[in-house]
């Protein structure tokens, strides 16, 4: 069996930006025991599979380590394999997965993702977590994840975390921002239990980053940064039980994996 494989980096205009993701387009579902050695192969954040549905195409996610339950980078790279290769027609594409039905918009160069927002509740700054930070944030608050939130992007990207400390604490992942210089606010996003020490450009944090910050600036429209090494850049609004996150995606290669 071969299967066509792409490698795209997401919410970047340039090679070697963003976050790389790959995309693997198959006839049908495969064990999943397959679909998890092949992400375990790739050894990218990310690796997702898509399949042909009637109007739709099937989604999921895999990280090197496990299944995961919502990918924004990947979903955006797959949306730009598929109208890129004519395996879909702008302007839209519907994805179906284990949450329901996600669309992905062509807005000139921009991809524009609706995903449920994941507004974060206050949460209390334990010891753990400084610990683990190295710094005391100014907030805390959880969702899906924890949300740190600092005084300066400085902090930000001063940021040193115990990667093992941070696998031990009871959540997927932890999420620091701060406002930005250059943009609304700024973050970045470690999940060392799931395989990634830390992500690139993370479009499934900013479902909790968005209504955050939405709130706090008091303004719909955001422009974001998440500050790693590769830099990701997006565009997002605050749609209330949605959350609109938009960015740019390059493709780096093609080929196909041998089953």
């Amino acid at each position: 069996m071969e299967l066509p494989i792409f490698q795209v980096d997401a919410f970047t205009g340039r090679l070697f930006g963003g976050n790389p993701a790959a995309v693997v387009l198959l006839p049908q579902w495969l064990p999943d025991a397959t679909l998890q050695a092949i992400a375990a192969e790739n050894n990218l954040a990310e690796t997702a599979f898509v399949v042909p549905l009637q109007g739709a195409f099937g989604l999921r996610w895999f990280t090197p380590e496990v299944e995961v339950d919502l990918c924004g980078h990947a979903t955006l790279a797959s949306a730009h394999v598929l109208f890129h290769h004519g395996y879909a027609a702008p302007p839209d594409i519907a994805f179906r997965y284990q949450g329901g039905t996600l669309t992905v918009t062509q807005a000139g160069d921009l991809l524009a993702m609706r995903f449920p927002a994941r507004p974060p509740q206050p949460a209390q700054c334990d010891a753990a977590l400084v610990a683990a930070l190295g710094a005391t944030p100014r907030e805390v608050h959880r969702a899906r994840h924890l949300l740190a939130v600092f005084e300066t992007q400085d902090e930000i990207e001063a940021l040193r975390p115990d990667l093992q400390a941070i696998a031990s604490l009871d959540t997927f992942a932890v999420i620091v921002s701060a406002p930005g210089q250059a943009c609304d606010f700024v973050s970045r996003f470690f999940a060392p239990r799931a395989g990634i020490p830390e992500d690139p450009a993370t479009g499934s944090s900013h479902c909790t980053l968005v209504p955050y910050w939405s709130a706090r600036l008091g303004k719909q429209t955001l422009h974001a940064l998440q500050l790693s090494r590769r830099q990701g850049e997006l565009f997002c609004e605050h749609q209330g039980a949605w959350v609109q996150i938009a960015g740019r995606a390059v493709e780096y290669l093609r080929g196909h994996i041998f089953l």
